[in-house]
């Protein structure tokens, strides 16, 4: 048992690069509330559902977080800082991590899903800070859910969502995505969805006005070695 808890502990600090020390986690709302979790899940399964309650508002008076009893965990999970919301079918895998103000809710199953209203959260999976992921949706392996987000689709194995309804990132993530990417956002303006459909329209305009270029050289309404930056695209319509 001491030796499970150093290694949650080292998990923790790998995660986060404040604690100076293993004692120093000890004191995480977090890590308290994984713990509160334990006890009252228990206690739901032996179908003592005022105790694991009970146990379960405790927890949330002390740490802030409000994990449901029903709820199930894996492995090394970390709350960094609090006030998470994570529902009653809710399902989490080894080694995921929850930033500040994260809601895993549940809605009304429209899936075929019979009680099934919360998230599934596979291995690895980083949910940032104020993200929601919403309903019986599954967010894949190593996944990652950028601050603020709102999820109420499934999930890629390794993608990255951003933004209100959250979308996958254009580019391929598996090429640069590391161990651990902290709130689960790349600090960098080329990951921006929209920048990069911005970006692609460019490139499409320039190919097309390139494309344009050639077409009135060959039509001889212009010189054949007239650059093409330099043709106005309303030439041969005689507006020039």
């Amino acid at each position: 048992m001491l030796r499970n808890l150093i290694a949650y502990l080292d998990s923790v600090k790998s995660r986060d690069p404040a604690p100076r020390s293993r004692a120093e986690i000890l004191l995480y709302p977090g890590v308290w509330s994984l713990a509160f979790h334990r006890v009252a899940h228990r206690l739901y399964r032996a179908r003592l559902y005022f105790l694991a309650r009970a146990v379960n508002h405790f927890s949330r008076f002390l740490t802030g977080n409000d994990i449901h009893p029903g709820a199930r965990i894996g492995k090394r999970f970390f709350i960094d800082h609090g006030f998470t919301v994570v529902g009653e079918t809710a399902e989490i895998g080894d080694d995921v991590t929850l930033y500040q103000n994260v809601t895993l809710g549940g809605t009304d199953p429209a899936n075929g899903i019979a009680g099934k209203r919360h998230p599934t959260l596979e291995n690895g999976v980083i949910v940032g800070s104020g993200a929601q992921v919403l309903g019986p949706v599954r967010v894949g392996a190593r996944a990652r859910v950028g601050a603020n987000a709102v999820v109420t689709k499934d999930v890629k194995e390794g993608a990255t969502m951003v933004g209100i309804p959250a979308r996958a990132m254009l580019v391929d993530v598996t090429a640069y995505q590391r161990e651990f990417l902290p709130y689960g956002t790349p600090c960098s303006d080329c990951f921006d969805p929209e920048k990069q459909k911005l970006e692609l329209l460019q490139c499409e305009v320039e190919q097309l006005q390139k494309r344009l270029a050639e077409l009135i050289a060959e039509r001889g309404n212009v010189p054949s070695d007239a650059p093409g930056d330099d043709i106005p695209l309303f030439k041969e319509r005689g507006r020039a």
